[in-house]
């Protein structure tokens, strides 16, 4: 049952992590006292570096584009037969893949991101929401899964999504890969081995980056079909700064390895954390730990009332979602309302 103070946000559009506007209102505090730990996103952003003038001043320029394009190439380690371009977020083409498909059986393996179902349903497309590969039919037309999975990060042999790619390929059917969390776990990717037999791959720029406001991200699959959503996007899709920012940011090898690092440091302390006061960790990539309890809507009541702001997910009310604080002083003030409210449920 969905706890009541959460019923608004099941009832109404789509309910994501990151609204602070949302809880300020139902639970107080002034927006600047919240701690946010309800999205995946890399509190340590990537330093955005000067701007051209010229980036802000002009349209973007396709000069900017390409090379923006190759830095991507090379940090996703794309195929040469492969395609590739750049999106004003991966939301973009969430939105817009089902408008270039006829009505169409679409199964999703799930629990996952929400704007999958939601858009391909609001495009007339028949949606059927699965447990994963094992549920997949022969009716499916279209096939979506999230690898590492959001929530729970969970994870597919590349074989076996190799064999399905093929296997929806051959009969004239798509599999889409939301690869939105792979750049802590580049090995497990597809994209090396696009090519007209592949998926299309969504690769989100904002969340490892930690500059979700960039609104950056890259589809990937068959050229002529990357030529054909090109199309679609028309000119000047992303922004001359977007297109500055990404292609530094994918070409700083050093700091893209020292956040490897750095997060993977935190994912174990958060994971910790969270255990050692008697959450049950049901999954989680680098970026974020998922958590179930029975006293999941009690525990987000309680951080709320200390201006601390978690996913909770109104469809899976057992489920909190909590991603990384950034200081010490968050840290410790997630540590102590962890704390008290497992103090609390042990005098219970």
């Amino acid at each position: 049952m969905i706890p009541t103070f959460l019923q608004k946000a099941e009832n109404g559009p789509q309910f994501h992590g990151g609204d602070l506007n949302w809880a300020s209102a139902l639970f107080g505090h002034d927006i600047s006292e919240w701690l946010d730990l309800s999205t995946g996103i890399n509190p340590h952003p990537y330093p955005v570096p000067e701007v051209t003038a010229d980036a802000w001043q002009r349209l973007p320029t396709l000069d900017a584009e390409i090379d923006l394009l190759d830095a991507a190439k090379n940090y996703y380690s794309v195929s040469d037969a492969a395609g590739i371009c750049a999106l004003p977020g991966t939301q973009s083409a969430i939105q817009l893949l089902p408008r270039l498909a006829p009505p169409s059986e679409v199964e999703i393996v799930s629990p996952t991101y929400n704007e999958h179902a939601a858009c391909w349903s609001r495009a007339g497309h028949k949606v059927r929401e699965i447990n994963g590969f094992e549920d997949i039919s022969e009716a499916a037309k279209i096939v979506i899964l999230v690898h590492p999975n959001n929530p729970d990060g969970r994870k597919y042999p590349i074989r076996d999504l190799k064999a399905l790619a093929e296997k929806l390929h051959g009969r004239g059917d798509w599999l889409i890969i939301d690869e939105a969390f792979t750049d802590t776990v580049p090995e497990i990717s597809l994209a090396p081995g696009i090519d007209d037999n592949g998926p299309l791959i969504l690769k989100s720029f904002g969340k490892f980056f930690g500059l979700a406001g960039l609104r950056l991200g890259f589809l990937i699959g068959s050229p002529s079909f990357i030529d054909k959503i090109r199309g679609e996007l028309g000119p000047w899709a992303v922004s001359g700064i977007a297109l500055e920012i990404g292609a530094k940011a994918l070409a700083d090898n050093k700091w893209i390895t020292s956040t490897r690092v750095r997060l993977s440091q935190s994912s174990r302390r958060l994971t910790n954390l969270l255990t050692q006061n008697g959450l049950k960790i049901v999954g989680g990539t680098d970026l974020f730990c998922l958590t179930e309890s029975d006293g999941a809507a009690d525990l987000f009541r309680h951080l709320c009332a200390a201006a601390i702001l978690c996913r909770m997910f109104p469809e899976q009310p057992n489920f909190l979602r909590f991603g990384h604080p950034e200081t010490e002083n968050d840290w410790n003030r997630l540590e102590t309302s962890l704390r008290d409210w497992a103090g609390s449920e042990n005098s219970r």
